[in-house]
């Protein structure tokens, strides 16, 4: 017997795209949630692509002559309230 959860219908682009683009990821085994709130496990064939996506887009960058830089996921609220004013030029809309 087929595995229903791959073989049902996905839910419409137009009428919920979060929906269908979660209902991509799991019926194509690409990532699964967990129990940790706007977290998922990347899948084997998953992180596959997106080390060749990475390896595509740091050839592009690099042929421009520029360099990578890896920058900090979060950053501490008391670096905001140091240069507000620069807080406010390159992120208007934090608080």
């Amino acid at each position: 017997m087929a595995d229903s959860s791959r073989t049902s219908v996905l839910t419409s682009q137009q009428d919920d795209f979060p929906r269908w683009y979660q209902d991509v990821l799991e019926k194509a085994e690409l990532a699964e949630n967990v129990p940790v709130r706007g977290t998922m496990v990347i899948r084997p064939y998953a992180y596959g692509l997106w080390e060749r996506m990475q390896a595509e887009v740091d050839g592009r960058i690099k042929a421009t002559g520029a360099e990578n830089v890896d920058l900090p996921l979060f950053i501490p609220q008391s670096y905001l309230e140091r240069e507000p004013s620069m807080s406010k030029v390159s992120a208007p809309n934090l608080p």
